[in-house]
């Protein structure tokens, strides 16, 4: 029997944004490495850092998601399980890198998040059944290689206060991060996505807190100065740039989705250069073209975009992916 479309797919159809989601994608990458360079001129720790750039983000988030929460209702209690579980993991994930930054150095800890490129696939294949394509597998060593040289690992190895600690805290840090990029596309299948990742920011910006609170790194007063820059973290990563990702996200293959993201780190290292003055070395500089290069070739050459290709909701049923988180 044919499946008769209801009122509200037509109406979901029609909201479908023409651009490629692709585009949208690497739009909120390249938004999202504002935030290192804007954190690093704020001073503030790794707590402080987590709980404002989230919680000064909550009112816009809320104001977008009102006209969604109105037209839609309520989301489904799985997707305020999905919004509840990535907000956790995406706080987790902010202080865990953090953390592992002083102990076990820049370099390696940016490579051991950035695994997120071969887990989120892996996820969405070992839930969803997503199929992983050759071209992807292939040029996975390539994309790989572009981040450690990108992460400057070569020539700063893995140093800092604590490089055993650091390395169990980058790698917590990068299963969290893979956990709530998955979480954050599932999420996205069937609408609700402004609410759902309103949510996602709600609980990051409390775990955030207490997490800060706990390890001693949250600032219940910073300085003016401090609140300029986490907002304008809180305007480029959490209302643009991961709203992009939200909204683009579950349009994509999981692997595309993931490799877009890792113009996140060649972004970040680009505007360092140009904001703080820093010298990224030619190998660093090799691997950022390596790093566009594999994306490149690994997200073209007949890559699907759009419709429910391939993914299921948990039911078993045709996930609806509609165009954002």
């Amino acid at each position: 029997m044919a499946r008769t479309e209801t009122s509200p797919d037509r109406r979901r159809a029609a909201r479908r944004p023409p651009v490629d989601p692709r585009w949208g994608q690497a739009g909120g990458a390249l938004a999202l490495s504002v935030s290192p360079v804007c954190i690093d001129l704020s001073g503030a720790g790794a707590g402080t850092a987590s709980a404002y750039r989230c919680l000064l983000a909550v009112p816009a988030l809320v104001l977008l998601a009102v006209p969604e929460y109105r037209r839609e209702g309520r989301p489904p209690r799985r997707q305020a399980l999905y919004g509840l579980a990535g907000g956790a993991l995406f706080a987790g994930d902010m202080l865990l890198w953090a953390k592992s930054i002083t102990e076990v150095g820049a370099g390696l800890s940016t490579v051991l998040v950035n695994v997120q490129v071969v887990l989120v696939p892996f996820l969405a294949w070992a839930v969803d059944r997503e199929r992983v394509p050759r071209r992807f597998l292939l040029w996975l060593p390539v994309l790989i290689a572009g981040v450690v040289l990108t992460g400057g690992l070569f020539e700063k190895g893995a140093s800092g206060s604590d490089p055993t600690a650091g390395t169990v805290h980058a790698v917590l840090a990068a299963l969290s991060y893979s956990g709530f990029l998955f979480l954050l596309r599932r999420g996205g299948f069937q609408g609700h996505v402004r609410t759902t990742y309103t949510l996602v920011i709600c609980v990051s910006t409390v775990v955030s807190a207490l997490g800060g609170a706990a390890w001693g790194a949250l600032d219940l007063t910073p300085s003016w100065r401090t609140l300029g820059w986490l907002a304008v973290v809180a305007l480029s990563s959490q209302i643009v740039g991961w709203l992009l990702v939200a909204v683009n996200s579950p349009r994509l293959p999981s692997h595309i989705g993931a490799v877009m993201l890792l113009l996140t780190p060649v972004g970040a290292l680009a505007l360092g250069a140009v904001v703080l003055d820093e010298r990224p070395t030619p190998a660093q500089w090799l691997g950022c073209a390596l790093t566009l290069l594999s994306a490149y070739a690994a997200t073209t050459g007949g890559a699907r975009t759009g419709g429910a290709s391939g993914n299921r909701d948990d039911g078993g049923r045709r996930a609806d992916r509609r165009g954002q988180p």
